[in-house]
């Protein structure tokens, strides 16, 4: 008999997947008077027996994008939201236990911080938007094992001074003078991998170990004194690898976000590295991974898919 559900031509379906993406999400939490909130931005995306709906247009094994956006909401108020990763964990197990047809479901959630405004008197439900990092997270589930990543993007840090750049390869077309102390500044964008891969296993604190994490991260880019942006991006991740039992491997892309010394001559003045230019563009790019010894690479090299 023939399969009619298959294009009669050298055409096979490759690596598919579906979901609803940037969910808006707000949580507030109402202990009394006091108030806490969580702000979420939560992407479904779900794979597994789809062959159908993409050769024959059978829905029979979709479920709808429209269901997988209410399942936040509701899940929000079920559950609520404990971390950005417990929150993934809830949403990736339900729907790969759930419905037959999805074998594995990955679940990205930003998450935008608050802090509160202290305000006299018992209420306290007044926030004012972070300034600083998006706090990232994916959560991953076939069915049997977990991969959870956790990460950060555009938090700016600088030091102003113990950062070198000299010894470096000169051609005809370097134009670049050695620097003996130069401002080291950059928008961190990092990505860290989790050994928790089984329900067996203890799970980790996420909110603790995202805010160690940071420490580490901030304390090793402040304590590094630089001979060059990859010195300190080894560093930043050896900290994390070495008092962070539960990470086996830490990513970062790192922008270098350069400050030129304006030539301040021509009016007469001496600039004695206090005046600069901040330059947004064209940047240096400074891209690695650091892994516990023994394990192997799993984050993308491109976090831009992550």
């Amino acid at each position: 008999m023939t399969d009619t559900s298959r294009p009669a031509r050298p055409v096979i379906l490759g690596q598919n997947q579906y979901g609803k993406a940037e969910n808006r999400v707000v949580r507030i939490t109402r202990d009394g008077a006091t108030h806490h909130i969580k702000d979420l931005n939560v992407s479904v995306s779900l794979s597994g027996a789809m062959d159908d709906v993409h050769y024959s247009g059978s829905n029979a094994s979709v479920l709808p994008t429209d269901t997988t956006k209410n399942t936040v909401y509701a899940f929000a108020k079920e559950h609520g939201i404990e971390s950005a990763e417990q929150f993934g964990i809830h949403l990736a197990r339900h729907f790969v236990t759930s419905q037959e047809p999805i074998h594995r479901a990955r679940i990205r959630i930003e998450e935008y911080s608050w802090e509160r405004i202290e305000t006299p008197g018992e209420a306290q439900h007044s926030f004012v938007r972070k300034g600083q990092e998006t706090r990232l997270a994916q959560i991953t589930y076939d069915g049997s094992s977990w991969e959870v990543v956790s990460g950060l993007k555009d938090l700016t840090v600088l030091n102003s001074t113990d950062s070198e750049f000299w010894g470096y390869v000169k051609d005809k077309y370097t134009t670049l003078p050695e620097a003996y102390d130069r401002i080291l500044a950059t928008d961190v964008s990092g990505r860290w991998r989790f050994n928790w891969t089984d329900d067996a296993q203890e799970m980790p604190d996420w909110d603790a170990s995202y805010e160690q994490t940071k420490q580490h991260m901030l304390r090793a880019f402040a304590e590094t004194y630089s001979l060059s942006l990859q010195q300190t991006l080894y560093q930043m991740g050896s900290r994390i690898i070495e008092n962070r039992d539960e990470i086996d491997e830490v990513r970062f892309s790192l922008p270098n976000k350069h400050h030129f010394l304006v030539d301040l001559e021509p009016f007469g003045l001496k600039n004695d590295n206090e005046v600069y230019f901040a330059a947004d563009r064209p940047y240096g790019l400074i891209e690695a991974t650091v892994l516990r010894d023994g394990r192997e690479a799993r984050i993308p090299a491109d976090l831009t898919t992550l």
